[in-house]
């Protein structure tokens, strides 16, 4: 591709401090930037990123499909929030409109096992209009491919198990308030809990009528059986309050979490396959004490046992790099809502982006 890559941001919150700047620095550019909310419609996208100005002046969502329209840019880069309901606005505008799309929200990494129904309404219409809609992060790498390359190197494997924590202090109120942040304990297990509770049919008639609001694991889980061609025949999900000994502040929550609240929350999500491999993974998303840190640990049972421990990740950055190093491959995917275990493998781009576009 010739000329450099042209970006819409869909979302000016704390993550696009780092995927604006990255497109920049990585020989693209921002053209257009999108936001709901009314402190920041206005705002050259400089001082959102800390740097000179760009020029570019953040505009309402009510503008959204004119600016696209106007821009025609090559991708947008959504980064508002974390179920695929919340973001079918912004990417129902993309597939009609025939630009790409890359999101951070979360369900939208594999989102055919939680949400078929507005997965598949997407697809035909990006297929209509010949463009990719896909989901990256944090997860497309360190959980995802880091275990599919070392499944690669396993003779036999018996079971999957990982395990992964952040603070959700660093992601926004949407994502705090889905973990069940600053809940009380009986709260939590009405509005969070009880959903582990209900019958497989019933789990299946929410998925099935796109209501059902899935654990991060259960997307995660669905893309590692994809990547790794198992056939899923059984899934489930546990969520459990986590609390913490003393008050914590939480500046994205604007309040103090009494101790013994619920500071967020740990979901396990067990998969079980056709081929008899088991999936067992863990997320961990909770607003922080002083003494906890991210972690991300993944073991694969068989022959050999293998286990990788990544300590202190940068979560976010790492995020938001993943997003910015996937922008080629989803110009290059064939059309459609297409998940990156469909893709190529994520790579290191040394030169600018546009070198990358086939």
């Amino acid at each position: 591709m010739e000329n450099r890559i042209r970006v819409v941001q869909y979302g000016t919150g704390k993550m696009s401090v780092y995927t604006m700047r990255y497109v920049f620095e990585k020989g693209a550019e921002i053209v257009g930037a999108i936001d709901i909310n009314p402190n920041v419609i206005g705002k050259d996208i400089g001082e959102i990123i800390g740097s000179e100005p760009k020029g570019v002046i953040v505009r309402s969502t009510s503008e959204a499909e004119e600016l696209l329209n106007e821009l025609k840019p090559d991708v947008c880069i959504v980064t508002t929030m974390s179920l695929l309901s919340d973001v079918e606005e912004a990417l129902m505008l993309c597939a009609k409109l025939g630009i790409n799309a890359i999101t951070t929200c979360e369900e939208a990494f594999f989102s055919y096992n939680s949400n078929p129904v507005l997965t598949n309404k997407i697809n035909d219409l990006a297929i209509q209009n010949n463009c990719t809609i896909t989901g990256s992060g944090y997860q497309d790498i360190y959980w995802g491919e880091l275990i599919s390359a070392i499944a690669g190197s396993t003779h036999n494997i018996t079971k999957i198990k990982g395990s992964s924590s952040y603070n959700v202090e660093d992601y926004g109120i949407a994502l705090a308030q889905a973990h069940g942040s600053g809940l009380s304990l009986e709260d939590f297990d009405n509005k969070i809990a009880s959903i582990d509770r209900m019958s497989t049919e019933k789990r299946n008639a929410l998925i099935n009528g796109g209501t059902y609001s899935p654990s991060y694991m259960w997307n995660v889980n669905g893309w590692l059986a994809r990547k790794l061609g198992l056939t899923v025949i059984d899934q489930n999900q546990k969520c459990v309050p986590t609390t913490y000994s003393n008050d914590i502040e939480s500046s994205t929550l604007g309040m103090t979490i009494p101790a013994g609240n619920a500071t967020g929350m740990s979901a396990i999500v067990t998969t079980e396959t056709k081929e008899g491999i088991i999936i067992e993974s863990e997320c961990i998303g909770k607003v922080y004490g002083p003494d906890e840190f991210d972690k991300n640990e993944w073991t694969i049972m068989g022959e050999p046992n293998t286990t990788i421990v990544v300590n202190r990740p940068a979560t976010v950055e790492l995020t938001c790099a993943t997003i910015v190093n996937r922008l080629p491959d989803v110009i290059n995917a064939r059309p459609g809502f297409v998940p990156t275990c469909d893709m190529d493998e994520l790579k290191y781009r040394t030169q600018p982006l546009n070198n990358y576009v086939k």
